[in-house]
């Protein structure tokens, strides 16, 4: 734990920081309808979450704490974009959109398993890995894909009535598939290394006990 906390007076850090705070921010305003206001806040969040590797690797300010102070709030701004969109599009009168809703709990399943994965195996001493290049490509494609339907999407959407546009339910719906499956083989990316770090684990303490 000493050694989780040794240079974590970063930047990025402080930036991860505040993507955290952020959350609630986000939700509070696109359930009370203000819904510019929270496509603002959500870029804001992304923008920060784009620099802070950047920041990171560019003046070697890589820590312990970052490594997972950044997934977790990756992790849980999924989590609270996926409960909002899956409350709106449950709640909305177009069929096709509502019937779509329920491909959110995708999300909301595999970010909690993840969670409490990622627990676990700080409770055990494991470091859980960096994210592999299906879980980045994974996170981009949620944050563009739910960022566009928050901004545009049927019903949903914050500039629909001042662009006088929506977008087709069927490409909403194709944005939130493709978003899904993405997830699904970005989670499948993880258990490889996941599994070979518990199998470790296991072995050490089984060598330990026969020493």
């Amino acid at each position: 734990m000493k050694d989780l906390f040794k240079g974590s007076l970063t930047i990025p850090n402080l930036l991860s920081f505040i993507r955290i705070l952020l959350i609630p921010v986000f939700a509070y305003l696109f359930y009370n309808d203000q819904k510019i206001a929270a496509v603002a806040v959500l870029a804001v969040s992304g923008l920060s979450d784009t620099f802070d590797g950047q920041i990171a690797r560019k003046f070697n300010q890589v820590s312990a704490l970052g490594k997972i102070l950044d997934p977790v709030a990756d992790k849980l701004t999924q989590l609270t974009i996926a409960v909002m969109l899956l409350i709106d599009f449950r709640n909305a009168e177009n069929t096709l959109i509502n019937a779509f809703g329920w491909v959110f709990l995708v999300f909301l399943i595999k970010e909690a398993v993840m969670l409490i994965g990622g627990l676990v195996m700080l409770l055990m001493n494991i470091r859980p890995g960096a994210a592999e290049i299906w879980g980045k490509l994974a996170t981009l494609v949620f944050y563009v894909g739910m960022t566009i339907i928050i901004a545009i999407g049927p019903e949903v959407g914050a500039f629909n009535e001042l662009l006088g546009f929506e977008l087709p339910g069927v490409v909403t719906g194709i944005i939130v598939v493709v978003s899904a499956i993405m997830t699904i083989i970005a989670f499948l990316s993880y258990m490889p290394e996941t599994f070979r770090q518990f199998k470790e684990h296991f072995a050490e303490k089984k060598a330990a006990k026969t020493k």
